[in-house]
């Protein structure tokens, strides 16, 4: 299949929060997502960009059955690590139900590695939910793997009135 890759601009804001919703459906979490367009715009696009984004875009005679060209997208930030360095952060990686098992995913997964690499990282991080087989044995054939299962920790997270106590001095 004829498709593209390339670095996220604002106007692709809106397809970037449609696909954010497509994947919590996917991931059956959908009451978590908060972001919005508008958020997307702002965060990623301004001065100082909280987050980095490439697209996966096919010909309109490839466009979805909704009428969608792009079709995938994968989020990422850098990030440290305090024993190896520079590290890159994959926070999404979608591909559109229609379009899986076109090699879409890897050239984005891909994509971000090649970016990271330019950057002077020598670590690309990212989670995965416990049951999604298909991800995991992915991600394992591509040379990963699972820091839980081999160093034992855990991705821990503070958030809401949790986040706002623990701010207090």
């Amino acid at each position: 299949m004829d498709f593209s890759i390339r670095a996220t601009n604002v106007e692709d804001c809106k397809d970037i929060a449609r696909m954010i919703v497509e994947l919590a459906e996917y991931e059956k979490v959908t009451e978590h997502v908060k972001i919005t367009q508008k958020d997307l715009e702002q965060d990623g696009f301004s001065k100082n960009p909280f987050f980095h984004g490439i697209i996966a875009e096919v010909p309109e005679q490839h466009r979805s059955k909704d009428g969608h060209t792009k079709i995938g997208y994968a989020l990422y930030f850098f990030s440290y690590s305090s024993w190896t360095g520079k590290a890159v952060y994959m926070e999404d990686l979608y591909v559109m139900p229609e379009y899986r098992g076109k090699s879409i995913g890897k050239a984005l997964m891909s994509k971000v590695a090649q970016l990271g690499l330019a950057a002077g990282c020598n670590q690309l991080n990212f989670t995965v939910l416990d049951w999604n087989k298909s991800s995991l044995d992915f991600y394992l054939s591509q040379g990963c793997f699972d820091v839980t299962a081999s160093m034992g920790y855990h991705c821990m997270r503070c958030e809401g009135e949790a986040m706002e106590h623990l701010a207090q001095p």
